[in-house]
């Protein structure tokens, strides 16, 4: 069996301006990073203003297990079948981090023979978008540090500095660490510590801003510390934000590549799902939703998570609204949901089964019930998924009015995802349904934390900490209440316990801290025990990647 990296490298590559041209863009409105990718001017948007959006389809998930569910794989392997039946599709996806990569996750740009690529460039260094965001983020830790050496005339409070460093890599030591040591000369010592670059409120604000000024605007709101007197400091405070805009200038560019079957994709913009909002770019969608009749776009682990973010977050602040949504599941992990071992998942279990599948049931009750939306479950196909697995799967949805359509485009490509692609284009035909927010700008902070913990998680109620409430006191005098509320999470389990799997019941989420994220425009919630640095596992990924002597890369997935 070939690997992903394997069928990636045997594929040939159509240049991408030839790509571009396919949708209608220009080569004057392409800067090339070499032959297979470029970045795609926004000066485009003026010029394709007057053009109607086509259709935005969403692709969301279960609660994402070891067994492997297939998100980003059916997201491409759906676009490619669209592309097969004649359809003017535009894919557009999250970059991925190089911390997980090289970490536990290995290459994150589907799999099989539904990828995009250049995959090995797309894993690694890219156009460069993950270095400028990073250099952003720590050219204002710097401009901090270095105004509070240098006589702090704003009066900020050392002990209340709340902006971190970042680095786009998985390094557990620098989660907590000291700075400014050895001497007045090098800083004034204080607690510091690094976020992953993708859980910076760089990375948000960037996937957020419409264009260059509301970059800059965004920027400048960016509370960095607090004073002696409890009043925020910002990157405008600063005159930070004029220069982090110039590093962020070619990165709020739309990055363009193709699939497999070169199907045009945008892969722009990667914020972490259970800690920021975790949706690709709002530009690169609506640039997308302007070339192509049909968008394909996918949001971050599971529909608790990701599609809540994306629906109630992105496609308020874009006015975004999706004609269907796809939700993937494989029988593998539901019947990991339901009790199975992990190393017993090929064997026929559907007791298993018939007990994991209320988590499925509960995120499809989330899509259609709470947000009014039409979707189709996609079951991504294993080889040893019996008939009797896949006809329960396929009758408890049907029992909800919902379509099953199973999907093998890891193993085919387009041709394996055609009745998916016929069931996506069958909803899509309906009236353009209308998304129900979970809830409105005027409701309080606590009331949203407390409407997403109930209606999507199933949660009984919310327990805020002591420092939650100091938190959310401070965020409603200083009249932060109308922002959206983006929940820090863990991605395993419905509940803020990753243990608990299926879909839990008597449960309560603890809501222990609150953070403000003014530039990007929410509130973050962190409940369990979120990191915002991960670290590397015993044996990381990075151990089998490796160079040969011509430069070809192996190793990636």
């Amino acid at each position: 069996m070939k690997s992903d990296i394997q069928i990636a490298q045997e594929t040939e590559l159509r240049p991408i301006v030839d790509v571009a041209s396919g949708i209608g863009i220009q080569p004057q409105d392409l800067h090339l990073y070499g032959p297979y990718k470029a970045k795609v001017s926004l000066a485009l948007m003026e010029k394709l203003k007057s053009r109607p959006d086509g259709k935005l389809v969403l692709v969301t998930a279960i609660t994402p297990t070891p067994a492997g569910e297939g998100k980003t794989t059916t997201t491409v392997g759906l676009g490619d079948a669209m592309q097969r039946l004649g359809k003017k599709v535009v894919i557009a996806l999250r970059e991925p981090s190089m911390g997980p990569v090289f970490g536990i996750k290995g290459g994150a740009a589907g799999g099989g023979y539904a990828q995009v690529v250049p995959m090995e460039d797309i894993n690694l260094h890219f156009t460069g978008d993950m270095h400028a965001i990073g250099a952003a983020n720590n050219l204002l830790a710097a401009m901090l540090d270095n105004h509070i050496h240098q006589g702090n005339e704003l009066g900020i409070d050392s002990r209340r500095v709340v902006w971190k460093r970042a680095i786009d890599m998985n390094d557990r030591q620098l989660r907590y660490v000291v700075s400014g040591l050895n001497g007045r000369s090098n800083g004034v010592p204080r607690e510091d510590g690094f976020d992953i670059t993708v859980a910076s409120e760089i990375m948000a604000i960037l996937c957020l801003a419409e264009d260059i000024i509301d970059l800059k605007n965004r920027l400048s709101k960016v509370i960095v510390a607090y004073t002696h007197e409890n009043k925020p400091v910002t990157a405008g405070d600063l005159k930070a934000h004029g220069a982090m805009a110039a590093i962020l200038k070619d990165a709020l560019n739309p990055n363009l590549v193709q699939t497999l079957e070169h199907t045009p994709a945008f892969v722009h913009g990667g914020p972490f799902a259970n800690i920021a909002h975790g949706c690709n770019s709002l530009v690169a969608t609506k640039m997308a939703l302007k070339l192509g009749d049909y968008v394909i776009t996918e949001a971050g682990f599971g529909a608790d998570l990701g599609a809540e973010k994306f629906l109630d977050i992105k496609c308020r602040f874009g006015g975004l609204n999706p004609a269907a949504v796809v939700i993937v599941a494989s029988i593998r992990a539901l019947k990991l949901h339901g009790g199975a071992m992990l190393d017993s998942l090929d064997v026929e279990n559907l007791e298993a089964l018939e007990k994991g599948m209320p988590n499925l049931l509960k995120h499809l009750e989330n899509i259609t019930d709470k947000f009014g939306l039409p979707a189709v479950v996609a079951v991504n196909r294993f080889p040893l998924d019996t008939k009797a697995e896949i006809a329960l799967v396929t009758d408890k949805c049907r029992e909800l009015g919902v379509n099953v359509a199973l999907s093998d485009v890891w193993a085919q490509g387009g041709a394996g995802g055609i009745d998916l692609a016929k069931a996506v284009l069958a909803l899509c035909d309906q009236p353009q349904p209308v998304l129900r927010y979970l809830y409105q700008d005027e409701d309080s902070l606590e009331d949203k934390i407390v409407r997403i913990a109930t209606e999507i998680y199933g949660a009984d109620g919310v327990e805020f900490l002591p420092e939650a409430k100091r938190e959310l006191r401070r965020y409603r005098r200083l009249r932060f209440q109308r922002l959206p509320v983006c929940m820090a999470k863990t991605q395993y389990s419905l509940s803020d316990d990753p243990k608990r799997l299926g879909r839990p019941q008597n449960f309560k989420i603890t809501v222990r801290s609150v953070r403000i994220s003014a530039g990007a425009g929410f509130v973050v919630a962190l409940t369990g025990d979120i990191m915002t640095m991960p670290g590397l596992p015993k044996k990381p990924a990075a151990e089998t990647i490796d160079v040969d002597g011509s430069g070809r890369i192996s190793g990636l997935f």
